[in-house]
Order: structure tokens, then C-alpha cells, then sequence
């Protein structure tokens, strides 16, 4: 595969729609060093992992070379971006905006490069605008081509009020793609009418029109509802290192490989070396581990993340053992070795024969540190560090009672 290939594929993972992909594909057969945007209102201070989604695309672009534009909507924020809701949004003060776009910089920069990321503010421009200028730019779009986005269309049709200024966000926020002259511009799938615009309005001020990407939603720890505070299903960028661990290894399996495609920055090959593990018969637990510490590594340093398990309550990491663990001796009369359900009991490290085979079969036991299968035995005149769940630890020795 070229370097092309595995560039766009890189860039195209996780991504809920390209528009366009040929396009795109051109752009970066070109050799040309693209302009890539995305656009954050800040209207909300405290970050979670939802809202790194983009972010972690735009580091994907920056570090295959391209140019990151991090554009701080403070003009916009001021408007109120109407996406999705079903009544006008109030407007945020001036200091409001200020206060939480110099919160925005403190925790993106964690995961994109700052000497490499290009931070504007749309009040560059707007700001400088006459209200003549702004009259110009309103008429580039209909009222019916306004009406065309769902949220719209809703609020007219259930007879709910839409502000004049409402209408101006779609085109103001397509312009910024004209005043950075941007060639790619990512979105959540919620913004594909306001991406679309800039495309619209590139075209008419003579500019090639950018190439759309948006990226899904992340649902949230519960692995339904999008990830949201006030839903409580949230990892916050700023949450402690242990309590990260905690939420992240506690996440349903199936959320596994989406967290990876669109929150990971480890390639494509490093993915699929992870799912074939799995696939092998690796413990699901492990791998979210290793997905724990990529991302508290991220926004607390590594040795936080190789530390994180020893918080709240996680006394012991993943190879770790007790200092004072237990040393019991088991006596099995038969040949071949003992069974591990037979030494489990008999070692005190289950309640008793269910939890063994309970343990067994969701390959959560180990023996010296490796998963050991429900049916296997235990050679007789040695010692084994036994972990049976998150806790219960023994050293083990077996002996022949024959």
C-alpha cells in the first residue's frame, strides 16, 4: 500500500462520511501541504472525550504534515450556534467567551501540537466587517434553502420561533472556511448543513471548495445515549488519572474498537494487531487497558497512566502482585497434575466450585501472569502465583497426595 493510500485510510477511519473522497484522495496525491479546520464555540469549558473526537482527527492530519486550524468560533459563540436545538440559544456574554476559550486552549494543546497548530479567532475577521459587508454575505443564501436544515424545518413546522440572527450562523460559519481558505473541514454529523455551506461559499468568492468530513457521535460509558455531563455516561479530559481507569475499563466490550478508531492515535496496523489478539482469546479487559493508559497518557503524563490503577480503589495493575501474598500448599491424590478448579477451592481463592467455574470460563484466572484454560492442570512440585478476579492472589505450591 503507498503512503498515500495508507494516509487516506488513516484519515478515514472512524468518519461517518466524506464528501468528497475522490477529492480528497486528489488533494493528497498532490503532494500539497492542506489546510485542514475545525471550528469550536466555546461555549463549554469542561471538556470530555466526546468533544475530542475532532481533535484527535485534526492531530492525525498534523502529524501526516498537513496544517491544523484550531478556530475558536468567539464571533460565533456570540450568536449562538442553533444545531439541534428546538428554541433559540441564548448568546454568550464577551467574557463568557473569553473566559471559556482560554479553557479550550489549555486542554486541546494535550492532544494537538502546539508549534504546530495554527490558533485563530473568526472576530479576526467579523470583527472587521461593516454591516453592509455582513448584508452581502446574508444574501448568498433563501430563506427556503435556510428551511432546508432539519432543525429548522422542524421549528417552522411545529410553529416554534427562529431568530433572524439563527439564520446568519450557517454563513458566518461558512465564511470562516473562505477567510482561512481551507481545504478540508471537519464536523460532527449534526453540522453537515453548515459544512456545506462553506463548500457553497467557496465557490462564489472563486475558491476550489473544501472537502467535508464529519465524524460520528460518541456514545457515552453507557453505550447508548451520546456521551453528555448531564447523563453522567462522560470521561471528562480533566477527570483524575485513576478515576479515567475506572470509567474506561468499565466500558461495555462492544464500545471497544469505536473508542479506538476514533479516539486512538495508534495506526491502522497497530488496530488490527489489538483485534487479533482478541480474536486469539485475549481477555477484552486487557485491551481496554492498554486503551486506558494510551489516552490518560494523553492528558496526564505516563507515569500517571502507569500508576492510574492504583487509585480509588485499584490496588494492583495488570502483572502486579501483593507484596504479602499468601503461600498455601495444596495436595491433589491423582495423576497428570491437579485440576486449577480443584487448587482454586482448595488454595481459599473462591467461595466455591460455581465461582471457579465462573472465573474459568470468563478467563479470569491466571497463572503466572498467562490466562489458563478452565480444564488445565497444574504440574505437581511447584510453586504458581495464582490470580483468580481483580483481587484474590496466592502462591501456590502443588504437591502429588499419593
Amino acid at each position: 500500500m503507498s503512503d498515500v493510500a495508507q494516509a487516506f485510510e488513516l484519515i478515514k477511519r472512524g468518519t461517518d462520511e466524506i464528501l468528497l473522497e475522490q477529492t480528497l484522495l486528489d488533494k493528497l496525491q498532490s503532494g500539497k501541504k492542506l489546510r485542514i479546520k475545525a471550528g469550536f464555540d466555546p461555549t463549554a469549558p469542561d471538556l470530555h472525550l466526546g468533544h475530542s473526537v475532532l481533535l484527535t482527527k485534526l492531530r492525525q492530519f498534523q502529524d501526516l504534515g498537513h496544517t491544523v486550524i484550531f478556530l475558536i468560533g468567539d464571533f460565533t459563540g456570540m450568536i449562538g450556534d442553533p444545531t439541534g436545538k428546538s428554541a433559540t440559544r441564548p448568546p454568550l456574554t464577551t467574557e463568557q467567551v473569553k473566559t471559556n476559550a482560554e479553557t479550550y486552549k489549555e486542554q486541546v494543546f494535550k492532544i494537538l501540537d502546539a508549534d504546530k497548530t495554527e490558533l485563530r479567532f473568526n472576530s479576526e475577521w467579523f470583527g472587521a466587517m461593516s454591516a453592509g459587508d455582513m448584508i452581502k454575505l446574508a444574501s448568498q443564501s433563501t430563506v427556503a434553502r435556510m428551511l432546508e436544515r432539519d432543525d429548522f424545518e422542524k421549528r417552522y413546522n411545529a410553529n416554534q420561533s427562529i431568530a433572524i440572527h439563527e439564520f446568519l450562523y450557517p454563513l458566518v460559519q461558512g465564511y470562516d472556511s473562505v477567510a482561512l481558505e481551507a481545504d478540508v473541514e471537519l464536523g460532527g454529523t449534526d453540522q453537515k448543513f453548515n459544512l456545506l455551506m462553506g463548500r457553497e461559499l467557496q465557490k462564489h468568492f472563486g475558491q476550489p471548495p473544501q472537502v467535508v468530513i464529519t465524524m460520528p457521535l460518541l456514545e457515552g460509558l453507557d453505550g447508548v445515549q451520546k456521551m453528555s455531563k448531564s447523563l453522567n455516561n462522560y470521561v471528562g479530559l480533566e477527570d483524575s488519572p485513576g478515576v479515567m481507569f475506572n470509567k474506561l475499563v468499565s466500558m461495555p466490550d462492544a464500545l471497544i474498537w469505536k473508542y479506538f478508531d476514533l479516539l486512538s492515535l495508534k495506526s491502522n496496523e497497530e488496530l488490527d494487531a489489538l483485534k487479533q489478539q482478541v480474536e486469539e482469546g485475549a481477555n477484552p479487559r486487557d485491551i481496554k487497558m492498554e486503551f486506558a493508559r494510551e489516552i490518560i497518557t494523553r492528558y496526564h503524563g505516563a507515569e500517571a497512566a502507569t500508576n492510574a490503577h492504583k487509585a480509588n480503589g485499584n490496588v494492583l495493575g495488570d502483572g502486579e502482585v501483593p507484596e504479602d501474598i499468601a503461600e498455601v500448599e495444596v495436595s491433589f491424590d491423582g495423576n497428570g497434575g491437579a485440576p486449577i478448579a480443584y487448587v482454586l477451592n482448595r488454595a481459599g481463592l473462591v467461595k466455591n466450585s460455581a465461582q471457579a467455574k465462573d472465573l474459568l470460563g470468563n478467563q479470569r484466572v491466571k497463572v503466572d501472569g498467562e490466562v489458563i484454560a478452565k480444564d488445565a492442570l497444574l504440574a505437581f512440585d511447584r510453586a504458581y502465583v495464582i490470580q483468580a478476579g481483580k483481587r484474590n492472589f496466592a502462591k501456590v505450591t502443588v504437591v502429588s497426595g499419593a
